[in-house]
């Protein structure tokens, strides 16, 4: 009783943020953007370093019960964020159960070494195919446990049912279903042979990704046959995914659709090759991998703003991400209005447990200003935040700041 006693208030005060006029004035301010019919930009803050946030007792978890301490943990951090540095969050009206989706995996394993560094460790990758072929690789098994699911379901909802719907939710088609090809290369060779391969042995390297783009439509296919996709998901990775673009029908929820939702696609370690061999060896099997979506969303941490014309091949292409070691303004000029650019901030100063509020508005000036300019429709997403050196506070004064001047924007 009482870990259900801490659980209904948490909900209770989830809900009244949820159901506010804020919360349906972010989700409008969203759906603007993606529409490429942007009201004013807005401003996400994401991968949080939730062990060094603790202010007082927001964070501490009391309840016993392991389901309910795993919905707690989920609550006050969403509050916290409500409540310290909300920027542009949307927050869905309803409590989560996610389904549980178990696979047997592709044939290979990761071989690695850890360097443990606090939160953030450092990976050094093994090549398993030094001793293995592509014939290793094998589409995956996926199951669906719904026993679990419907235990989960029902406990959360007879806890907390009758202050917010208790909704079972698939997997968003963000990271864990986004076509990574070569970040799950690059975890199966390591960086330097992945690289390396690509000159030495091209034919290879093709054929690992012809290999892991079958595995990958593959599994979308047996998601979309046993319902397991998250076809409202509010985020894809970070960025924004609400829009009036992919109107949902009530048999969507009942039969998934992929064309209802978002594709991700994604090269990190090409920030590292030409446009030309990021064409051949991402790109070329990217078309294919993102044809089965109403819109995708491409890149990560690589820079693209050299790369824009390549990814024009993306069918569906709606959304880029452009990265703090992109050049925004020439990004901004070949994007123009055709496209959603996800633009990154650099985090790094925050790993000084300060901020610099004038390097911060010379950063989001520019960015401001080059979208301003190419009449873009844009969104700021703060993520990749490793460290804030023990002070969230420096993090609170990021989100004020730049809220400041998203509210202040004029527009075209």
């Amino acid at each position: 009783m009482k870990d259900i006693h801490i659980i209904r208030e948490l909900a209770a005060e989830y809900a009244q943020a949820a159901n506010s006029d804020q919360n349906r004035e972010k989700i409008r301010l969203h759906t603007a953007v993606n529409d490429l019919q942007m009201i004013r930009p807005i401003v996400l803050i994401d991968e949080i370093p939730w062990g060094e946030m603790a202010i007082g007792e927001e964070l501490t978890l009391r309840c016993e019960d392991e389901d309910f301490r795993r919905l707690e943990g989920r609550l006050r951090r969403s509050l916290y964020q409500w409540k310290h540095m909300p920027a542009d969050m949307a927050l869905p009206n309803y409590i989560a159960v996610e389904k549980i989706i178990h696979s047997t995996g592709i044939g290979v394993e990761v071989e690695e070494e850890l360097i443990e560094g606090g939160q953030i460790s450092s990976h050094k990758y093994h090549n398993v195919f030094q001793e293995a072929g592509l014939e290793m690789l094998h589409d995956p098994v996926i199951t669906y446990d719904r026993e679990e699911t419907a235990r989960q379901w029902e406990k959360v909802g007879e806890a907390v049912g009758d202050i917010l719907p208790v909704k079972i939710v698939g997997e968003a088609t963000g990271y864990g279903l986004g076509c990574k090809t070569w970040d799950t290369i690059a975890t199966l060779m390591g960086a330097d042979d992945l690289l390396f391969g690509l000159v030495d042995d091209p034919d290879f390297m093709h054929g690992l990704a012809r290999k892991l783009t079958d595995i990958f439509l593959n599994t979308v296919k047996q998601y979309e046959r046993l319902n397991l996709i998250d076809m409202d998901a509010m985020y894809c990775h970070c960025a924004s995914a609400l829009t009036s673009g992919m109107p949902k029908e009530p048999g969507d929820l009942v039969h998934n659709n992929p064309k209802k939702v978002w594709g991700r696609g994604l090269a990190q370690i090409f920030a590292a090759v030409s446009p030309q061999m990021h064409e051949e060896f991402d790109i070329q099997y990217m078309k294919e991998a993102m044809e089965p979506f109403g819109y995708v969303y491409y890149g990560c941490c690589e820079p693209l703003d050299q790369k824009i014309d390549i990814l024009e091949q993306i069918p569906n292409l709606r959304k880029i991400s452009i990265t703090p070691w992109a050049d925004v303004d020439a990004a901004a000029e070949r994007i123009g209005t055709r496209y959603v650019i996800s633009s990154k901030p650099n985090p790094s100063q925050l790993s000084l447990g300060k901020t610099d509020k004038e390097e911060v508005r010379r950063e989001l000036s520019r960015i401001l200003s080059a979208c301003r300019r190419n009449r873009c429709s844009f969104e700021l997403v703060l993520k990749d935040i490793s460290t804030v050196n023990g002070n969230p506070q420096c993090l609170f004064d990021w989100e004020k700041t730049a809220m400041e001047m998203v509210c202040e924007y004029e527009g075209f």
